[in-house]
């Protein structure tokens, strides 16, 4: 038994928690940050849509709405995304926000034309080493994180939702008028539950969780402020 399981161990003992099997390597998180009104976004959508049909990874579509102001405003844009986005440029050095950008692990990105970078850059994280703190929700109020090595600057727990479904957009208006742009693993939801810096702890889960049944839940434990991914706890409909 690993050492980081005996502090959830611990709760479990205390009648808190009650630790489920352990997954050997989570997986990695591709994040596509997108708009319907970027007209270079569509193969960087498609290459997204594309790798969340592989084993061992998980694409999160983050639409974000700068590009509103070009005559089409996003479906599912939310400034909590662009926001998101930002914390990367800022930890990547980056000197503008690129759209498209897809960031892989928290760790590399690819921006722009280079989307089709993505599918190497994931074959090198899958071989990179990970030391994942133990996670596990419990019911449907909260989720515990336990011990492991706490990133330079602390890191973060964040929940995210989103709807699994490909689907397909029809633009009306802007620079994309006419297409239709591919879309999986939608980001509906994006939520900072708290704080993490290496000791077992719980959160608390937002009261709505689990209210759209269509949607999946997916908790993110990564460097402050845009680091790099330590923790990925994916949830079944029976954990809502």
């Amino acid at each position: 038994m690993r050492k980081a399981v005996l502090p959830l161990l611990a709760l479990a003992l205390s009648g808190v928690f009650v630790p489920a099997a352990w997954a050997a390597k989570p997986p990695v998180v591709v994040e596509l940050f997108t708009a319907q009104g970027c007209s270079s976004c569509g193969k960087a959508n498609q290459v997204a849509a594309d790798l969340a049909k592989e084993d061992g990874v998980l694409t999160l579509t983050y639409s974000v709405d700068y590009w509103d102001y070009l005559g089409w405003k996003d479906t599912f844009a939310k400034t909590a995304f662009a926001d998101r986005q930002r914390a990367y440029a800022k930890k990547f050095a980056l000197r503008d926000v690129p759209t498209p950008q897809v960031v892989v692990g928290g760790r590399v990105q690819a921006s722009g034309a280079k989307a089709e970078a993505a599918p190497d850059l994931v074959k090198t994280a899958m071989r990179s080493p990970i030391n994942a703190p133990d996670m596990q929700v419990m019911g449907k109020t909260r989720v515990a994180v336990g011990s492991g090595p706490a990133p330079r600057g602390g890191g973060e727990v964040w929940l995210v939702r989103y709807d699994p479904r490909e689907q397909d957009i029809a633009v009306k208006r802007g620079d994309n008028k006419g297409q239709t742009l591919v879309h999986r693993n939608v980001v509906r939801e994006l939520v900072k539950l708290g704080s993490w810096a290496g000791r077992p702890k719980l959160y608390r889960l937002p009261t709505a969780i689990g209210a759209d049944p269509d949607l999946e839940t997916v908790i993110l434990v990564q460097g402050a402020k845009g680091g790099r991914i330590l923790g990925v706890l994916e949830t079944t409909k029976t954990e809502r």
